[in-house]
């Protein structure tokens, strides 16, 4: 059973930074491709970026690209997302999800398991 569970979210003003954390377990996770997601109230889930388990090649959506990066840590079987520059747009819940399989992907109904999701708050 694929458990992912994410931590680091919280309250941060305009210009500030966060870096998100999913610990990942159930699962050898060598296939893999992990993803973020966010979706704020009233709008739809939206694709942050996504790094393949094997290799960390990463991908990204357009508009966030140069302000976030994905990272996985092996070892600790731990995905990363740090957020810089942040605005009160990038308010949301921010969702882990895990893919059995290549290529990454921008579309959330191709990912078989979520986390809880966390909350992140932008002030302005």
């Amino acid at each position: 059973q694929v458990q992912l569970v994410e931590s680091g979210g919280g309250l941060v003003q305009t210009g500030g930074s966060l870096r998100l954390a999913c610990a990942a377990s159930g699962r050898t996770f060598t296939s893999y491709v992990m993803g973020w997601f966010r979706q704020a109230p009233g709008k739809e889930r939206e694709f942050v970026a996504g790094i393949t388990w094997t290799g960390g090649a990463t991908y990204y959506s357009d508009p966030l690209k140069g302000r976030y990066t994905i990272s996985r840590d092996s070892a600790k079987n731990t995905v990363y997302l740090q957020m810089n520059t942040m605005k009160p747009e990038d308010t949301a819940v921010y969702y882990c999800a895990a893919k059995p399989t290549l290529p990454i992907s921008d579309y959330y109904s191709d990912y078989n398991y979520w986390g809880q999701g966390t909350q992140v708050t932008v002030s302005s």
